[in-house]
């Protein structure tokens, strides 16, 4: 059964990139030990990808002529015009993400739908009761602003730890189920 995973990094007060999209303070640590074992790990499960047009824009600016996930179905939620990159599987939606959801899990094949992001995004699949885990690298620098992890209105209902670890350069990733009721058996 297909779960909607949120794999995300993070500085220690809760920022995924600063006010201005710049990801340097995340990008310094490309390759610290274990990093990119979790992430091969975690994709191994994902069968589609969601993810926001600003996350998308990002994407094409910074990767240009490069998509990262060409066999991968992707779905970007946008209000602007965008083309998607030769040899993807992109598709352009606009709406609450409750009317695609099935259409996600179609393409997932059975396995994982991750919400790449932005935090808005992620907080829109939270709020409608989707968002199924919480995938966090907490990464060892403090921005004092900038986009938030999970900008939801009020406190959520406590989450489930269901891992954490250590991992190279003061990394901790760790494992939350957001509707733990959902997952007891």
């Amino acid at each position: 059964m297909s779960r909607f995973q949120y794999f995300v990094a993070a500085s220690l007060d809760g920022f995924i990139a600063t006010a201005h999209d710049d990801l340097t303070w995340l990008l310094q640590f490309d390759g610290f030990d274990g990093g990119q074992d979790s992430y091969d790990t975690f994709m191994e499960g994902v069968g589609c990808i969601v993810m926001g047009g600003e996350t998308y824009a990002w994407l094409m600016k910074h990767e240009p002529g490069k998509w990262p996930y060409p066999s991968t179905p992707c779905y970007v939620f946008t209000r602007h015009e965008h083309t998607a990159p030769a040899g993807s599987d992109v598709t352009f939606v606009r709406g609450p993400v409750r009317e695609f959801v099935q259409d996600f899990k179609d393409d997932a094949g059975g396995k994982n739908v991750w919400v790449v992001g932005g935090g808005n995004l992620a907080a829109q699949f939270a709020a409608a009761g989707y968002l199924d885990e919480l995938i966090l690298s907490v990464i060892p620098v403090v921005l004092g602003d900038g986009k938030r992890l999970l900008p939801l209105e009020g406190p959520t209902a406590p989450l489930e730890l269901t891992a954490s670890r250590t991992m190279g350069r003061g990394v901790v990733e760790l494992r939350y189920n957001l509707n733990p009721a959902d997952t007891a058996g």
